[in-house]
């Protein structure tokens, strides 16, 4: 059940988040060719797919991340993160009107990335 009644949610891939996504299907691909029942990357991958659906009945699934704490960089109004397995995270930002929900996937990065980004130091 939508927390948007009467509005289509899409979740669309862009930019990093899509590359990052096209390599772990590559991946993942060949890996159950040479047999791998399970890998990290496969993983990822089902991580990834489980959330999309998640965000696609409720997009604001994720943390939202405070306006002042995105970096500059970073061009949106609002952005949330999703955590995925192996310590990876999903960013992404929401756009609509009255009919439509889009929930745009900027990034899937790994937790190293993810603190680089937001400047956290290593402790």
């Amino acid at each position: 059940m939508s927390t948007y009644p009467g509005r289509k949610v899409s979740v669309i891939l862009k930019g990093q988040a899509k590359d990052e996504f096209e390599k772990l299907s590559e991946t993942t691909k060949r890996q159950e060719k040479e047999g791998k029942e399970t890998s990290d990357e496969m993983a990822l991958l089902r991580s990834i797919r489980h959330k999309a659906d998640a965000l696609k009945l409720n997009p604001t699934y994720g943390e939202k991340i405070a306006r002042k704490l995105i970096p500059d960089n970073i061009a949106v109004s609002n952005l949330f993160k999703v955590n995925l397995a192996n310590y990876w995270r999903m960013l992404y930002t929401l756009q609509g009107n009255k009919s439509e929900v889009v929930v745009f996937v900027l990034w899937i990065v790994d937790h190293p990335t993810y603190d680089k980004m937001f400047g956290y130091a290593k402790r």
